[in-house]
């Protein structure tokens, strides 16, 4: 592996990492330490009051600027080294732009003030957006390895079959994460003192529509992974390359994933649960990526003809 393709994946883990401290940042109520400023924190480039959600928040803003400066220099290394019309170098162009994206969703969360103790449905809508484009972002990065490492390019033509059932799922995991994201807002800003107490809760039609939405999450999550082991057991018995391989490691990210999300609401969503959940969450994510792009990337098995009779043969 060159050390290009190692930087694309060592980018990719670093910017996995950050997701996760931002999850921590929203589970922890630290998003309103630097104020209502953005890029500046309390209007001052490096604060000086060191208050736990100031350092909370700024070290999230330090790690997100690394994070941007990174992909920016694998983008630049990238259309250095790769020849056109490498794969690599269009995937590694949309991996600047869904970081820029990533950081103009964030500076709005901060500048409206849907942080901390905000309650509306506004912010619930901002992290649905702010979900989806993180897994654009963390999908672009994973093709941009995946290219530089000597993945075959994408092949779409003539595969309406396969894209259908590729997008539908990547649809299907997308939806899904939407609603874990709305269900960890809820989870943060309504904590439940018992299992009895929040299920009490989401059940009352006088409940904030942040507790009630808690419940479609469990509901849409089974079925998801459902039809993705389902799915990922179908290729075990496939003969292109790396295909069943991966079609199991989604298969068993999808059950693991259900059974830590069920344990995250048996034990009423700690921090620490909530960051397992979400790291898995990007693991299934990055896997089925990976998975996609190998269907795509692998020629079609050629079509067997009968023999023909040779007649008047000796």
């Amino acid at each position: 592996m060159s050390r290009l393709a190692r930087a694309a994946w060592g980018t990719l883990a670093w910017t996995v990492a950050v997701i996760l401290w931002g999850a921590y940042v929203r589970a922890t109520g630290s998003g309103a330490g630097c104020g209502a400023n953005w890029p500046l924190c309390n209007g001052e480039v490096i604060p000086r009051a060191a208050g736990a959600e100031m350092l909370v928040e700024f070290s999230h803003r330090l790690t997100s600027g690394l994070a941007l400066v990174a992909v920016v220099v694998l983008a630049v290394w990238t259309w250095r080294v790769a020849p056109r019309p490498h794969p690599a170098r269009a995937a590694a162009g949309w991996t600047v732009v869904f970081m820029l994206t990533e950081a103009a969703v964030g500076a709005a969360l901060v500048l409206f003030r849907l942080v901390a103790d905000n309650a509306s449905m506004a912010r619930a809508m901002f992290m649905a957006v702010h979900l989806i484009n993180t897994f654009v972002l963390v999908a672009a990065l994973t093709l941009t390895a995946w290219f530089l490492s000597g993945g075959a390019p994408l092949r779409l033509r003539g595969r309406p079959e396969s894209l259908a059932w590729l997008l539908g799922g990547a649809a299907a995991v997308l939806l899904t994460g939407v609603s874990g994201a709305v269900a960890a807002l809820g989870d943060t800003l309504f904590p439940a003192g018992s299992l009895a107490e929040a299920l009490a809760a989401e059940l009352s039609a006088t409940s904030h529509a942040l507790i009630r939405l808690r419940l479609l999450h469990p509901l849409i999550a089974v079925i998801v992974a459902v039809g993705l082991i389902g799915g990922g057991l179908n290729l075990r018995g496939d003969r292109r390359p790396g295909l069943a391989g991966l079609g199991s490691a989604v298969a068993m990210l999808a059950f693991v994933q259900v059974a830590v999300g069920f344990l995250n609401v048996l034990l009423l969503a700690p921090v620490w649960m909530q960051l397992v959940h979400l790291l898995l969450a990007n693991a299934l994510w990055i896997v089925y990526v990976l998975l996609g792009a190998r269907v795509l990337g692998v020629a079609p098995a050629p079509v067997k003809r009968p023999a023909v009779a040779r007649h008047g043969a000796a």
